[in-house]
């Protein structure tokens, strides 16, 4: 059976790394201006995303299907809507639900088989990070945060990451939360990974938070910035920020893990 051959615009980071990974880098026509950091699309056309864009030059490009995923602008979403062209909108949670969207677009680009590696790839990487992080004595208790105002707790996934390096999320995930929310909770650590500004969060900003001067996290000085694509894009990215994480929390495991890692490394070399 040949092989199907989309013309696809990717509206997302997440939807790009993934179709990237499964190796459907050639049938992306154009991405989101938010994926420059994925490798192997620069020089592609640029457009905004399910948030804000221009759709009048996106029919030139002749797509076939248009990818966007969250967050979402009910203005936005009713006009690419109106163009002529598939559009299919993707609102991951969970990192089981970041495996469908990769299996749908697996699917979509015939890129089945791969879409599956990539799962037990990350699968993998998501095991061997968690053996890692259940060597530790403790759990910290941890605040990780996708906006500051209004302030806003990082995705649901993220959460699921923080298990996996060995800690626990004390808010709510994915939802707006107030200074004494988070002072309520007491976190041990706090962890910023602002949407859209790439290592660019500011963790003095929350040390000098009057309302979280008696925060663990802030006594103690563990309030840290995290690139926010390695949290805020649901694909293959999150292994990089489950790793992240694990530094963060568990900074002696982390150097023991890849002190092990370098000498597997020269015993296969």
């Amino acid at each position: 059976m040949a092989k199907k051959f989309q013309r696809i615009v990717s509206l997302a980071p997440s939807v790009t790394s993934i179709l990237v990974a499964i190796g459907a880098r050639r049938q992306l026509v154009a991405v989101s201006r938010w994926c420059k950091d994925v490798a192997g699309v620069r020089g592609l056309p640029e457009f905004g995303d399910c948030w804000e864009m221009d759709t009048a030059p996106l029919l030139k490009l002749r797509p076939t299907l248009i990818i966007g995923s969250v967050p979402f602008k009910t203005e936005t979403v009713q006009k690419i809507l109106a163009l002529p062209v598939p559009f299919l909108a993707l609102n991951p949670r969970t990192l089981s639900d970041v495996e469908s969207d990769i299996r749908a677009l697996g699917a979509l680009a015939g890129a089945t088989a791969c879409a599956s590696a990539l799962i037990r790839e990350m699968r993998r990487n998501f095991e061997r990070i968690w053996a890692i992080a259940k060597r530790a004595k403790t759990r910290p208790r941890v605040y990780c945060e996708a906006w500051p105002n209004p302030r806003i707790s990082s995705p649901p996934w993220v959460a699921e990451l923080i298990e996996i390096a060995g800690g626990e999320m004390v808010v709510p995930a994915g939802e707006k939360v107030s200074d004494d929310d988070v002072a309520r909770a007491r976190p041990d650590v706090i962890v910023l990974a602002w949407t859209a500004t790439g290592g660019k969060s500011k963790p003095e900003q929350a040390i000098a938070n009057p309302a979280w001067q008696d925060v663990p996290a802030v006594r103690g000085r563990r309030v840290f910035a995290v690139r926010d694509e390695l949290l805020n894009t649901p694909g293959p990215p999150l292994v990089r920020g489950a790793e992240e994480l694990l530094r963060l929390l568990h900074p002696e495991l982390a150097i023991g893990a890849r002190h092990r890692e370098r000498k597997r490394q020269r015993r296969n070399a």
